[in-house]
């Protein structure tokens, strides 16, 4: 594999895709060192994979600008495609093809000869835990087994970038924890990886750095400490004794910490982010003086914790001020709007 150095693997300046009146990219700034694991966090329709399709070559952007290892994605297409993989979020092999015939054609392809492209085969079918089932055919596998030939196929020639677009969507805990295992094995190879996912945890276990994206924009950025931080010192999680006293706890909890307190699923739970741009410290103290408001008040607290927030927290955080900051951008272009034809009528 070719060496990366210290330069980046992906710098993008003002990215923007358009299809018809939608922006599905909006000025995406962005950098991402080599060598590592970085995620692209967002809801659904949020413009990750158009975004990720942008960088591969597959689309062509609209404006901006967009380099992989220096290479223009535009200008340098060729030489781009000849750096990076591409697993999208559904399986691309062959499945009326064994494990062993699709990795064997697509080395083929990829201009290996034929014992070498059986060799290889073997290697990567080894190290997925996929020998057993090589000499069936992929429709017969399971959606873990699919992921993972679909991966293996992507790194047939070691990339030195591998877009991973939501790859253990639909997958159960242990077949997700296997394809967790795959994408740290490349990363040690010297891939780097940019990781499209909705599952925060996944974000959580394998990105050192996480941009989240909301309507085509970057609404966040950072280390995973750097965002949890960013919505709050800690975050309190408390369970009471009687469902009938959530309503007076939410109430006192709200006065006491001065932020918006959090119904669960559970009838006798709450949650709420405090500290604000304090330190550890100050968010223990505020939950401390919560806790002896609430008891004060007669209400039973069977368990309570404080603890850093959690990466759903961050992005319900978020994406909800993303949602009101554009709310009152819309409210005051409405407002100018009604301002200048009074102003034209009058």
């Amino acid at each position: 594999m070719s060496g990366t150095g210290a330069q980046a693997a992906i710098e993008v300046r003002g990215l923007v895709k358009t299809f018809g009146e939608k922006r599905a990219v909006d000025g995406i700034d962005l950098t991402v060192p080599a060598g590592t694991v970085y995620g692209l966090l967002g809801p659904n329709g949020a413009g990750k994979t158009t975004f990720v399709k942008t960088l591969a070559t597959l689309l062509r952007p609209d404006g901006g600008q967009a380099r992989i290892f220096g290479r223009d994605v535009v200008r340098e297409a060729d030489e781009v495609r000849a750096r990076v993989s591409l697993t999208g979020q559904y399986a691309s092999v062959d499945e009326d093809l064994t494990g062993t015939e699709n990795l064997v054609l697509l080395g083929r392809l990829l201009g290996y000869g034929k014992s070498a492209a059986r060799t290889r085969a073997g290697q990567l079918l080894e190290a997925f835990g996929l020998t057993e089932a090589a000499a069936r055919q992929v429709k017969n596998y399971s959606g873990g087994m699919r992921r993972r030939i679909d991966i293996a196929a992507s790194i047939l020639n070691t990339p030195d970038l591998l877009f991973l677009d939501e790859p253990t969507t639909g997958l159960d805990p242990r077949s997700r924890n296997q394809v967790w295992d795959i994408v740290r094995a490349v990363v040690t190879q010297g891939t780097t990886v940019l990781l499209t996912t909705q599952y925060l945890d996944e974000a959580d276990q394998l990105a050192s750095r996480i941009a989240v994206i909301d309507d085509g924009k970057v609404i966040a950025e950072g280390t995973k400490g750097e965002l949890k931080s960013s919505v709050g010192a800690g975050s309190v999680h408390l369970r009471l004794r009687d469902a009938a006293q959530r309503d007076e706890a939410k109430r006192l909890l709200a006065l006491c910490l001065d932020v918006p307190v959090h119904l669960e699923p559970d009838p006798v739970a709450l949650s709420a982010r405090v500290g604000g741009d304090a330190s550890a410290v100050g968010a223990a103290e505020q939950a401390s003086r919560a806790l002896a408001e609430l008891a004060r008040a007669g209400i039973t607290v069977d368990n309570f914790s404080l603890g850093q927030p959690s990466l759903d927290e961050v992005f319900l955080a978020l994406t909800d001020s993303a949602v009101k900051r554009d709310r009152a951008e819309q409210a005051g272009q409405t407002g100018t709007t009604a301002k200048t034809e009074k102003g034209a009528m009058a």
